[in-house]
């Protein structure tokens, strides 16, 4: 049996139908990416207790927290669970170190115990000389270090962070994502972390759960996304291209009426309505209308240029809008600007097709 079973279902009064099922393992972290409104923090909120299900069941290590059909629901103080918000509510009446021990205080520890256990939590995440530091006083870095140390405190089987690096400014993010992995290792329950940011699942997750409009899309490592993404929204979340058609006479008629060759095409093995991935680096940028072997070529407009790291990404306008990624000297040797009519090829070989 997993650590975690979820099965949460949700309606409410907007309409929105949250209906999600999924598992965590012991010392699993387990990112939840999705579009906004997709549903993710009312996840969280369920998973927490804040929100009862009005369908599903949720059970902790072989615990049922939450179970509509047996009527049985534990209040948020009785769970042994963990949240880390998105803007970390630290108590600014507070010390540091009285803002750890708040939890278990709480949850009946004495004041010593939940001293030394606040104590303890500080020196996890290395800010034990800022115990009694006044929240407003901390930097974005150390804030959210003692907002997972508070999370932490107690020992919670699960736990649970909601975009825990979107208050960090872009430099401080950078360096606490690994840290944040390091110290997430020493919490040996399931972890649930909610962000918009396929780094953060990257970097810090073991694997991914993609949320689109309440419901699951997909789900597995980002390499394994990235091979198949399902949707346009995770497409564009692992930066591949994703185009959809319908396979006819041997190739894919898009809906622009353009036509896309793919080796899996060519040789049978696929029908019917496809998707394509396209790897950025596969599409090759031309300024005239090339001669080559690749036998898909298009001509489209130049859209927008991104610098991303040592690699610039093109996203081209047309009949098949497609992004390729190239590097600064190719873009300045072909004299790439944003508006220029470009020409785009890409071999067969490098087009992935899959039921859609």
């Amino acid at each position: 049996m997993s650590a975690l079973d979820a099965d949460i279902q949700i309606q409410l009064e907007s309409g929105f139908q949250l209906d999600v099922a999924f598992q965590g393992a012991a010392g699993e972290t387990i990112a939840v990416l999705g579009p906004n409104g997709a549903g993710k923090t009312t996840l969280l909120h369920a998973l927490a207790g804040l929100r009862p299900l009005d369908g599903g069941c949720i059970t902790l290590d072989g615990m049922a927290l939450d179970n509509v059909a047996t009527g049985k629901f534990l209040p948020p103080e009785d769970r042994s669970v963990g949240f880390m918000f998105q803007d970390y509510l630290l108590f600014d009446h507070l010390t540091v170190r009285d803002n750890i021990a708040f939890g278990p205080r709480a949850r009946g520890a004495s004041k010593a115990a939940a001293g030394e256990e606040a104590d303890r939590r500080l020196e996890l995440v290395g800010l034990a000389d800022r115990a009694d530091a006044r929240p407003h006083t901390l930097s974005g870095g150390e804030a959210q270090r003692v907002a997972l140390a508070r999370a932490l405190a107690g020992s919670p089987r699960l736990l649970l962070l909601d975009e825990p690096l979107s208050a960090l400014d872009a430099t401080t993010r950078d360096y606490m994502r690994r840290d944040l992995r390091e110290l997430l290792s020493a919490h040996d329950g399931p972890r649930i972390l909610v962000t918009h940011d396929p780094l953060d699942a990257a970097v810090i997750a073991d694997r991914v759960l993609v949320v689109e409009e309440g419901r699951t899309v997909q789900h597995g490592t980002i390499a394994q996304l990235a091979q198949r993404p399902a949707t346009r929204y995770v497409a564009d979340l692992v930066g591949v291209n994703l185009l959809r058609g319908i396979v006819s006479d041997g190739s894919i008629e898009l809906p622009s009426g353009a036509l896309l060759v793919s080796a899996e095409v060519s040789e049978g093995a696929i029908d019917g309505v496809v998707l394509a991935a396209i790897h950025p680096h596969a599409v090759s940028l031309h300024r005239q209308a090339p001669e080559t072997s690749a036998r898909n070529t298009w001509s489209g407009h130049v859209e927008a240029i991104e610098a991303l790291g040592s690699r610039v990404r093109v996203r081209i306008g047309g009949a098949v809008s497609l992004v390729a990624e190239v590097t600064p000297s190719a873009l300045d040797d072909l004299g790439i600007v944003a508006g220029i009519e470009v020409w785009c090829t890409v071999k067969a070989t490098e087009v992935s097709v899959y039921p859609a």
